[in-house]
This record gives structure tokens, C-alpha cells and sequence, in this order.
């Protein structure tokens, strides 16, 4: 009994020793040379909290900052993130997948939505898509309610938030600050995917984007 308890220890261990070799953490630079941005400018700037913070700004139609030289399949995605409470002049977030500047996944924000009194605004706090087929008038008219969401707990609106994407090879989870249950689970519209990382602002928004942090499991 002893032995079969010790090989199963030794079995725990390389199987926890295995699957951390397999992860790989990235931060990657937040420099202009680090950065591609379609549609967009940008700017670094920063703060007492945040080094370098990746200030983008608005323009008709959505944007994307890529990440030079970053392919992503499965993992997590780490960043601060920070919008405003203007209605319809803030959406913001992370592409993921990308294989052009407009085939990719994404999930982003609407700050105007996070405190807004209409319920039903509040509903549309977070939202996941998938470009081009999947944008979001065709997912809230199809599937209601299944890729976007409410934030359960208070955020304002006007200040940063701390987010982490976990996608696997089907499933994309959305977590905010500190809240260890996920604010938004959806099943991924492109499964088994994997592509580039970028920054995402939607049509005529502004947006700023701090400490990202990626674990790619390989």
C-alpha cells in the first residue's frame, strides 16, 4: 500500500511538473516598435502603477493594436484595461486568433453599460465575437443573452479594470479584477484556432491598455 501510495505521488508530481514546463509566461514590450496598429494610432505613456500603458485612439469603425511577432493558441490573457462612461464611444478589449486584421475572435467591453439604470443596457456590459460571420447584432438577435452578459459585481465605468481571458481549444472564459467565478463563458465560434493577440476598440472609441501577461500552453 505504502508503494502504491508513493507511485502515486511520484505520478502527481510529473504530471504537475509536465504541465508547468508546458506553459509559457509572456509580457511582452509595450513599445511603437512592439506594436502594429490597424486603424488606429497610438501612443505609450504611463503611470505610478503601470510602466508603459498603450493609449489608443478613436477612429470610425474598430481597430486592433497587434502584438508583433505573438501567436496564441490556448491560455491566458492578462491586462488592465480602461475605457469611459460616454454611451456608445467606449468598446473596449482583446483580440485573440487573429489570422488578418479582420478574421479573429474577440472579447471587449462597454463601460457606458456597467452602472447604465436601463436593465436591459447592464446586460450588454461584456460581449464575445467572432469576425467576420459573428459580430454582435447577429449573436444578441440569434443566440440572446449567450455571448454577452452582465458584470455581477460593481466596476466603474471610468476607471481600470484588471482582465483575464482563459481560452482552450472550445471554451473562452472572462474574468474581472479580483471575481473568481467568470463573468462571461461562451463556447468558442472558432474552436481550435490560434492566431494573434491585439488590443480591440470598437467604431468611434478611445481606449488604454496596461500590463499584459500571457500564459501560452504549448
Amino acid at each position: 500500500m505504502n508503494r502504491l501510495k508513493i507511485t502515486l505521488c511520484l505520478c502527481g508530481l510529473m504530471f504537475f511538473a509536465f504541465k508547468t514546463f508546458a506553459q509559457q509566461v509572456i509580457k511582452p514590450p509595450m513599445t511603437v516598435n512592439n506594436l502594429q496598429a490597424v486603424n488606429r494610432t497610438i501612443k505609450i505613456s504611463t503611470d505610478e502603477q503601470r510602466p508603459a500603458i498603450v493609449q489608443v485612439n478613436a477612429m470610425p469603425n474598430s481597430g486592433v493594436v497587434w502584438i508583433k511577432d505573438l501567436q496564441f493558441k490556448t491560455g491566458i490573457i492578462e491586462f488592465d484595461i480602461k475605457g469611459k462612461d460616454a454611451f456608445q464611444e467606449s468598446f473596449v478589449g482583446m483580440a485573440f486568433h487573429g489570422i488578418t486584421d479582420s478574421l479573429y475572435e474577440a472579447v471587449y467591453f462597454r463601460p457606458f453599460n456597467f452602472q447604465a439604470e436601463d436593465a436591459v443596457r447592464r446586460k450588454h456590459a461584456v460581449q464575445y465575437i467572432s469576425l467576420p460571420q459573428y459580430d454582435w447584432p447577429y449573436l444578441r438577435e440569434t443566440f440572446p443573452d449567450q455571448y454577452e452578459a452582465h458584470l455581477p459585481a460593481p466596476v466603474d465605468p471610468n476607471d481600470w479594470f484588471h482582465v483575464k481571458i482563459i481560452v482552450d481549444d472550445n471554451t473562452v472564459r472572462v474574468f474581472i479584477n479580483k471575481d473568481q467565478n467568470p463573468v462571461l463563458i461562451v463556447q468558442s465560434l472558432q474552436p481550435g484556432s490560434a492566431g494573434k493577440i491585439g488590443f480591440w476598440t470598437g467604431n468611434g472609441s478611445d481606449g488604454e491598455f496596461a500590463n499584459l501577461m500571457i500564459t501560452k500552453e504549448n
